[in-house]
């Protein structure tokens, strides 16, 4: 991630944008199937680096790239949900939150701090969204399919003291998201300076 100048033809607005695009949203689409559980958290709640392609997205053409891939790959998953699209609706939308300000970031200046700065910033933007999102909106909506108290009692059964929905955001929601960050921050360190010309040759 050293500093060059902007790719020339790297842009969500061209063939090649719209071609590689739909290329990483069909790999994210496929990432978030390849998800396992973590043994500090509920089983229903499965890490992934599927928000890797987005975030390389984000990073070669900008922002809203990375926006279409998490569109692209929740778009896919909505046609075998088992959350009646809830799920898919926490992963659009805390997926957008995590690369639209990382990729803003980086485009301001293409070099190693910069995309340091902009993963860290996207990891606490993703996680403060997702505390919000599943307190106001998401799991009162998931509540609407499982009874409150069910949601309540999963949770419990790995973390005793998360109760109530508050402590559950804070002791779960929280910790889950800076940790989902740092790995999907670490990936995708490690795969977009080999693949940055790729996807310029694509």
């Amino acid at each position: 991630m050293r500093q060059t100048p902007p790719e020339s033809g790297a842009s969500i607005h061209t063939a090649r944008g719209i071609t590689t695009t739909a290329l990483l949203g069909a790999i994210a689409a496929i990432l978030i199937f390849l998800n396992f559980p973590l043994p500090i958290f509920p089983a229903f709640i499965k890490m992934d680096v599927s928000d890797a392609p987005a975030l390389i997205a984000a990073f070669a053409m900008g922002p809203a790239a990375g926006v279409a891939v998490e569109l692209i790959k929740n778009a896919v998953n909505l046609t075998h949900t088992s959350t009646g699209g809830v799920g898919e609706l926490a992963n659009f939308s805390i997926g957008a939150a995590f690369v639209v300000p990382a990729g803003l970031l980086y485009k301001r200046r293409k070099d190693i701090r910069r995309a340091v700065t902009a993963l860290i910033v996207g990891t606490l933007t993703m996680t403060v969204v997702a505390a919000f999102a599943n307190y106001f909106v998401l799991i009162p909506l998931y509540s609407n399919f499982v009874p409150m108290e069910t949601i309540v009692g999963m949770y419990r059964a790995i973390i005793p003291y998360a109760d109530t929905l508050p402590k559950i955001i804070l002791m779960s929601v929280v910790p889950f998201n800076l940790l989902k960050g740092l790995i999907v921050s670490l990936v995708t360190f490690a795969l977009y300076k080999k693949l940055s010309p790729v996807i310029k040759g694509l």
